[in-house]
């Protein structure tokens, strides 16, 4: 028949008695507890922490594509031609161009300030997922020359607007006339709303049509950027690698964490903290162990006595009570 060494079957017999100092008992106990609760207090925060930067990376990643293309003059020529380069690249799911500026909306004596995205709404669903964010409206209803527009919900909101009204877009670039530089003003229709659940894109956001983003803000035959998706956001670096390879001119690649830099490292830093305030928590607990094992060797020094009668060696008396304390911890 199997039997315990003697070691491991005192190590456990002694977690499990009842010592002649009650305080000590608490004190094992209290240990037990603790180290208990800081390490489920650990494991649960972290994955907390891991499940809202992933929700967060999902949402922001769900409007913005995982990688843009531009030439240095933030400008892109010709972008039909790099899109079929890039297009059957590996790991590469899809590309479409946009144009994102700076303007204002008003409306009556109302006034916000907004970045204006120019998208073709045949390419967009490739790179993002507004399509399926839509309220009210379709993407399909911006159409070149018709000058419609797609808000988000928080700024139509601000603005007091719905389907069918008309806003005023004011963009910076404007025309110079004998009395200065006066603003380029376009009357659009709002012929959408979506809500991707994020306060900066639904407060801050209108889309329109790339070709009359081109008109308002004097782009010419040019757009802002190409946008990329990948198969792997965690990519983008052999992407960059690969495509520098096969394009052939100077281009400008930024990737999803250089243009969400701030927000990530300050989620990450967030992780960071939390981490040490709960490892910190997790070693008070251990320390409370440590005690504990010092208070009970100083209660079991008869039975340590007899045991070394016995003819227990130093090691396997130590042994006991390290078995004891890894009960204790686990």
């Amino acid at each position: 028949m199997f039997k315990l060494p003697y070691e491991l079957f005192l190590g456990l017999r002694y977690t499990r008695a009842r010592r002649r100092n009650g305080f000590i008992s608490f004190i094992s106990l209290s240990s037990m507890v603790g180290i208990a609760l800081g390490v489920t207090a650990l494991i649960t925060v972290l994955s907390i922490m891991n499940g809202f930067q992933e929700e967060l990376r999902d949402r922001i990643l769900g409007m913005t594509a995982h990688m843009t293309i531009n030439e240095q003059s933030d400008r892109l020529e010709d972008w039909q031609s790099l899109y079929n380069q890039v297009i059957n690249q590996p790991h590469i799911e899809g590309a479409a161009p946009n144009i994102m500026e700076q303007g204002m909306l008003t409306i009556g004596n109302k006034v916000k300030g907004v970045a204006v995205r120019g998208i073709l709404p045949e390419f967009e669903d490739q790179v993002s997922d507004i399509r399926k964010q839509m309220m009210f409206g379709s993407l399909d209803s911006l159409i070149p020359k018709k000058y419609r527009i797609v808000l988000g919900s928080e700024l139509a909101l601000s603005l007091g607007v719905s389907l069918g009204d008309k806003v005023t877009l004011i963009a910076p670039q404007g025309s110079v006339s004998p009395v200065g530089v006066v603003p380029r003003i376009k009357r659009f229709t709002v012929s959408g709303i979506f809500e991707a659940g994020m306060h900066e894109y639904d407060s801050g956001l209108a889309i329109i049509n790339i070709e009359d983003a081109k008109k308002v803000f004097k782009y010419g035959d040019s757009v802002g950027a190409l946008q990329l998706k990948l198969d792997d956001l965690f990519r983008v670096g052999e992407v960059k690698a690969e495509l520098g390879n096969v394009v052939d001119k100077v281009l400008y690649m930024r990737d999803w964490r250089q243009q969400h830099s701030n927000f990530f490292k300050a989620i990450e830093m967030e992780k960071r903290m939390m981490f040490i305030v709960l490892t910190l928590i997790v070693m008070v607990a251990a320390f409370n162990i440590v005690s504990t094992m010092v208070m009970v060797v100083t209660d079991k020094q008869s039975d340590i006595a007899v045991l070394r009668t016995i003819g227990a060696t130093p090691m396997s008396i130590q042994l006991v009570f390290i078995i004891q304390g890894l009960v204790i911890g686990v």
